[in-house]
């Protein structure tokens, strides 16, 4: 299944206009889709389960934006930058649900953290080199906040009970 997704994005990239548009559809038999991912969503509770899916919709649309990229010096290393850093944040996130401790989950999740904060460093780039343009990556720039968002309170909850 994951081939077949990742195959329909890439066709859809190269068929289309070539622009990012800020939404790649989630998969179909994930029972999500990315309205579900605002801040009501967030409001109620994010189980493991659906942060795994979140993040592998949010893998998708860094695949879509990275192909979106020109073909260029600058926007060849600015899309390997952001396909490494933006696909790692949901392999990570998956990583620490593996954890065999809570200092591990910490640093597991600290490694989702960072890799978010990259991600969106690359794509501010993107934007102030003239690659993107700020309304097109609006979105998967508040997707990126969000997601470090829960990724930071995933850490400080542990962190908190441990010093209790």
């Amino acid at each position: 299944m994951n081939g077949a997704v990742f195959k329909t994005v890439s066709e859809t990239v190269r068929t289309g206009s070539g622009r990012f548009d800020s939404y790649t559809p989630p998969p179909s038999d994930c029972g999500m889709r990315i309205s579900d991912c605002g801040l009501d969503w967030r409001a109620k509770g994010t189980t493991p389960e659906e942060m795994k899916t979140r993040t592998r919709v949010y893998a998708l649309r860094i695949i879509r934006l990275a192909e979106s990229l020109p073909n260029t010096p600058t926007g060849n290393v600015i899309r390997n930058q952001i396909l490494r850093c933006g696909t790692s944040v949901g392999a990570n996130y998956r990583a620490a649900c593996r954890a065999k401790s809570k200092p591990d989950f910490i640093s597991k999740m600290g490694i989702v953290e960072e890799e978010a904060d990259e991600t969106m460093y690359w794509i501010d780039l993107s934007i102030d080199a003239g690659l993107l343009k700020r309304n097109r990556v609006q979105s998967i720039l508040k997707e990126t906040d969000e997601i470090l968002a829960i990724t930071v309170s995933s850490i400080n909850t542990p962190r908190s009970s441990r010093r209790v």
